[in-house]
């Protein structure tokens, strides 16, 4: 087993040496990177953005940057402090009393439900793009627009596709979705570029469009506050998943320096890499208030700006993109689900904490994963409000999972019980509680913009039904009382860890 740490650092926390730790800091950078995958996320909600904000929806991305860039700040500090798989739950496991503590196990719940969400929300990103590289990925014919029935259940059957191939390349091994990664994020960066040089050159008007209000698809003359708002839904999608960097630390050589700074780059390349892109794409699109751009997106500024042949190789170099995406997000999951089920903090953790000694990896999370995913994406087919609806919860719940590290690290330095950094360790000095507190500030505000019962996200159809308005409000609350039902059961039965540092005994685990 190749390895470059001590042997002792998973032995300091409790754990054995399972995962293969294979993976170097490039690697460790571009799974955070297609996670956030700004090829993907960018045209999956340009024209959502646009939609509500026009090019005043350009002014959310540098203030989600911002609040999510104090929250990677904090998270590199706790990856450097705790390099273990599963990042956000280890961490609010270490700051919450460990494993036998409720908030430490609910920020692992919610943000594995969140990875679930996210996983299908990105594989439906497909129907984007793919029919308009050749309309024969329109397998159900009819409207290809995500927001139509049509295009909603084409979004399924894609997405379905889509994660029958990952979750098989996700079993298969680490190594394999390295490799798939490493290409992947190569092909997205030449395509960034690529995509900024050419919107640049083709301009048609200049970056003082994003000083005035257009008027949006709705026709309204100019956008308002709350449709601002509501347009911050695209960068608050776009820019979360960075954590995935630390959450591979038990593969990745010398996580403790690696993981920290991947975490941290990931973010920033892909907030920056996506601000610029949507500045550019107002500036080169050929009309903004015809219509076109809130309901295509980006592939009509691509279409129009490099031509029908150029514009559908890019627009596959797109679909590369959203595939590498998903599967990383898959990865992630995998890694969560393995991260808690060896502390026996989750159903059948025997089964889902096994390590298959050709992989090296956790078979069962991957298929569990895929399947729940697949599920959620039947369960919805047909729906157009399929997109926005799973978007936003899946915002709303890895939010609230965010939220449940930074806020007992907040309480942790306020005690002043924090251990210190050791030398050579991430540290935020004397600007921590400062940064801590705009994190948590941040992600309370996002949470309740996000899960605003706005008819325009959770009701397309116009029904009225308050339970479309409220889903995910009532996701949340599904998932808390499950959450807590489920925790209260492994308390009594007593198979979870008795410490932070201690795991469970095999034989214990359900």
């Amino acid at each position: 087993m190749s390895t470059s740490v001590p042997t002792g650092e998973l032995a300091e926390f409790g754990y054995r040496q399972e995962l293969r730790r294979t993976l170097g800091g490039f690697s460790a950078f571009a799974a955070g990177f297609s996670f956030v995958s700004i090829l993907t996320t960018v045209f999956q909600l340009f024209g959502f953005g646009y939609s509500f904000g026009g090019t005043l929806f350009f002014w959310t991305w540098p203030v989600v940057l911002a609040g999510q860039l104090m929250v990677a700040l904090n998270f590199a500090e706790l990856a450097s402090r705790y390099p273990l798989a599963g990042s956000v739950y280890q961490w609010a496991r270490q700051l919450g009393g460990g494993s036998r503590g409720f908030p430490g196990w609910l920020a692992g719940w919610m943000m594995l439900l969140g990875c679930v969400v996210a996983l299908a929300a990105a594989a439906i990103a497909l129907q984007v793009v793919l029919p308009s590289v050749w309309r024969g990925f329109q397998l159900v014919g009819g409207d290809p627009s995500i927001t139509s029935a049509t295009g909603a259940t084409n979004a399924a059957l894609l997405g379905t596709l889509l994660l029958v191939f990952t979750t098989v390349v996700n079993a298969t091994g680490v190594r394999l979705v390295a490799r798939i990664n490493d290409v992947g994020v190569a092909a997205e960066l030449i395509g960034v570029v690529v995509l900024i040089g050419g919107l640049a050159t083709f301009a048609v008007r200049g970056p003082q469009v994003v000083l005035h209000a257009t008027p949006s698809a709705s026709g309204a003359p100019s956008a308002g506050a709350g449709a601002v708002l509501a347009s911050a839904l695209a960068a608050a999608y776009v820019l979360y998943g960075f954590d995935t960097a630390a959450s591979v630390a038990e593969e990745t050589k010398n996580a403790r320096r690696a993981a920290p700074r991947a975490v941290i780059r990931a973010l920033l390349v892909s907030g920056l890499g996506g601000l610029v892109v949507v500045l550019l794409a107002l500036m080169a699109a050929p009309s903004l208030t015809d219509g076109q751009l809130a309901g295509q997106g980006l592939p009509y500024v691509i279409t129009a700006v490099f031509g029908d042949t150029f514009g559908r190789i890019f627009l596959a170099d797109v679909a590369v993109a959203v595939v590498v995406c998903t599967l990383t997000i898959q990865t992630g999951t995998i890694r969560l689900f393995y991260s808690m089920a060896r502390d026996g903090a989750l159903p059948f953790s025997r089964r889902l904490s096994r390590v298959n000694t050709r992989t090296g990896t956790p078979i069962a999370p991957a298929v569990v994963s895929g399947v729940l995913a697949i599920a959620l994406l039947v369960v919805n087919l047909g729906n157009s409000t399929l997109f926005s609806t799973i978007t936003a919860t899946s915002v709303v719940v890895v939010y609230l999972a965010y939220l449940l590290v930074t806020a007992p690290l907040l309480a942790e330095r306020l005690r002043g019980t924090l251990p210190p950094a050791r030398p050579g360790w991430f540290s935020l000095g004397r600007w921590a509680v400062a940064l801590n507190i705009a994190a948590v500030a941040y992600g309370l505000a996002m949470i309740v913009n996000i899960a605003w019962p706005r008819p325009e996200i959770y009701d397309l159809g116009g029904t009225g039904s308050v339970w479309m308005l409220l889903f995910p409000v009532e996701f949340v609350v599904a998932a808390l009382l499950a959450g807590f039902c489920w925790w209260l059961r492994m308390r009594r039965r007593g198979t979870q860890g008795t410490s932070a540092t201690t795991p469970v005994p095999e034989g214990a685990l359900p």
